[in-house]
């Protein structure tokens, strides 16, 4: 592919441009008062509908070390039937080089480039305040895996959850095909024993297992549902990811420091031959989707859109029956921001 003058002058931000960006959020966060109550509004951390983030993004296979597996990702302008987006592409294959110190090939990945610097340091995103990641996504069914990497003493741990999307290959209660190349198949059935109790030795771990946790947000809506575009999104708990190196799962199992998230990315390693699309409009961090959000979210995923979040509609002061919630022994609603802090002061 020939790159267009386009194309080309999709750089990633300046040093400038990231320490302006990064000034004017934390300016707004203190001009709103956002530090002093849980953030009803979205922490958009990759928007691929700019074509600068999609440059700022590197992808990853085992080509680096001999393999045949393919990655690429490219900006898709907008159309008629869809955002623009960023499209996560390739091939997969699991031939083994002529390396005998090669032992297991067959996956892809793509990430941001780390975020460089700005005029107080290295440059990092603070998630703290927020519960879930969000994706808006749409799949072609493969496994792909959601990772995240922040400031750690083990550079190479990544904290990983799966991604789980509503149409496609989420197990239901029936029993797995026994061909270990269906994308159906559990992930048990394409390793070897010794291979799956080596990555997984306690077990498969719920946030990587094919059943979606019970705090995982997603649509219910059946994938035929007419009027469904194919987008959706997902929210993932933050405190769902488990901490993997070099794609094993180590112990002790420690929680992502969301204070200094260094990077956020999606790979596939489910190790079934042939290609694979994956489409990523955005992902940001949240705490539930707000009104502000949905008129977007209902545009772009159609009938598979998620409901607007109570808690987050209503700044987590009142109940599902607008009745303010009052604290212990007193007849007073909750109060949020200075007002509340000053209450609490006097």
């Amino acid at each position: 592919m020939i790159p267009t003058a386009c194309r080309l002058a999709a750089k990633p931000p300046s040093f400038f441009k990231k320490s302006t960006e990064e000034f004017g959020r934390l300016a707004r966060i203190a001009w709103n008062t956002e530090a002093l109550h849980t953030p009803t509004k979205p922490y958009h951390l990759l928007n691929f509908e700019d074509e600068s983030t999609v440059a700022s993004c590197k992808t990853m296979a085992d080509r680096a070390v001999g393999g045949f597996s393919t990655a690429t990702i490219d900006y898709v302008p907008a159309d008629a039937s869809m955002p623009a987006h960023a499209r996560f592409h390739g091939s997969i294959s699991t031939k083994l080089p002529n390396n005998w110190k090669i032992q297991r090939t067959g996956y892809a990945a793509f990430r941001n480039h780390d975020r460089g610097y700005w005029l107080f340091g290295r440059l990092y995103w603070d998630l703290d305040p927020y519960t879930f990641l969000a994706l808006r996504v749409k799949s072609d069914g493969r496994r792909y895996t959601v990772n995240i990497q922040t400031d750690t003493i083990v550079e190479t741990d990544i904290h990983q959850h799966r991604l789980y999307t509503r149409h496609h290959h989420v197990r239901d209660s029936s029993p797995l095909p026994d061909d270990p190349l269906s994308p159906y198949a559990s992930p048990e059935a394409a390793e070897s024993p010794e291979i799956a109790k080596e990555k997984y030795p306690g077990g498969i771990p719920p946030a990587l297992s094919d059943v979606p946790l019970p705090s995982t947000v997603m649509s219910s809506i059946s994938a035929t549902t007419s009027g469904s575009t194919g987008w959706e999104t997902i929210l993932l708990p933050f405190n769902s990811f488990v901490r993997t190196n070099q794609g094993l799962v180590v112990e002790p199992q420690t929680s992502i420091i969301r204070q200094r998230v260094k990077s956020v990315g999606i790979g596939l390693t489910d190790r079934v031959e042939g290609p694979y699309d994956l489409r990523i409009h955005r992902i940001w961090a949240t705490n539930g989707m707000s009104p502000g959000e949905h008129d977007e979210e209902v545009r772009i995923c159609g009938d598979a859109a998620l409901p607007v979040d109570e808690g987050v509609r209503t700044n987590w002061v009142v109940s599902h029956r607008d009745k303010p919630i009052a604290k212990e022994g007193s007849k007073e609603p909750q109060k949020k921001g200075l007002k509340g802090l000053k209450d609490e002061w006097d």
